[in-house]
């Protein structure tokens, strides 16, 4: 990755085995996309002009000095899980997760308040992220994402990157009970607000469905998207809003 490349992302602070890398992009500073999507917006088709999304991933792919080009999933906020073995193009795949053991596929996710979650077997064989908005989350995208896994849950490293934080997010009664209705446990992640509505824990959410599955080493979970507009996009605070990407892969010749 170039130094001033660096400014420009969230690395994770975790153990994870020696050839995996994984960072998540910052709206800016450097970037091609201007208001409301300034600068850095890697998501396509929410509003920003496409030859400024094609060439902030242009400079994305340079300045972080990816393997390969990332592969991009057409995100649904479902649970459906891509595993790439390889293949070549620049297809994208309906999916809300992507698996890999392919050294050099750099898989990548878009967010802009949902949680990304990096997954990294202890071996640094595999890997894995998952797009986990509040839906998806509740519907077992972490747990499919697991068990699309060919580690065994209690060899995986996760983190959890940038998303809507607990003191800012938001949610209706009906978003409560459907985590409750999963697990009672989920009462733990919602503090009351105004009446019919509560602070939702998106972090402790996914740390519980990761707990539940065998994962127990989980990292991250401090930033909040709504909360710092210099740094990161965010579709709940802004409406209209550009996409920060997550990405993870192993280095090839591992």
């Amino acid at each position: 990755m170039q130094p001033q490349f660096a400014q420009q992302v969230i690395v994770p602070q975790w153990p994870a085995p020696a050839g995996v890398h994984a960072f998540t992009t910052l709206r800016g500073p450097t970037g091609y996309s201007v208001l409301p999507f300034d600068r850095l917006n890697l998501g396509a088709h929410c509003g920003d002009q496409d030859e400024s999304v094609r060439a902030n991933r242009a400079l994305l792919a340079v300045q972080a000095r990816l393997p390969a080009a990332p592969r991009w999933l057409r995100q649904v906020h479902g649970t459906a899980v891509h595993r790439f073995a390889g293949e070549a193009g620049d297809a994208e795949p309906e999916a809300d997760a992507a698996v890999t053991t392919v050294p050099g596929t750099v898989l990548a996710m878009l967010t802009a308040d949902c949680l990304p979650v990096a997954l990294a077997a202890a071996d640094g064989g595999e890997v894995a992220l998952a797009h986990a908005g509040w839906r998806g989350l509740c519907d077992g995208v972490v747990e499919a994402t697991v068990q699309a896994m060919a580690s065994s849950p209690g060899n995986l490293i996760a983190w959890l990157g940038p998303a809507a934080g607990p003191q800012r997010y938001e949610v209706g009664d009906a978003v409560r009970a459907a985590f409750i209705a999963h697990d009672p446990l989920a009462a733990q992640a919602f503090a009351a607000t105004r009446p019919g509505h509560w602070l939702c824990d998106l972090y402790e959410l996914a740390r519980q469905r990761l707990r539940a599955q065998g994962t127990r080493r989980i990292y991250g979970g401090e930033q909040c998207t709504i909360s710092d507009a210099r740094r990161f996009f965010s579709h709940r605070r802004d409406g209209l809003s550009g996409r920060m990407a997550s990405l993870i892969w192993i280095a090839p010749g591992r």
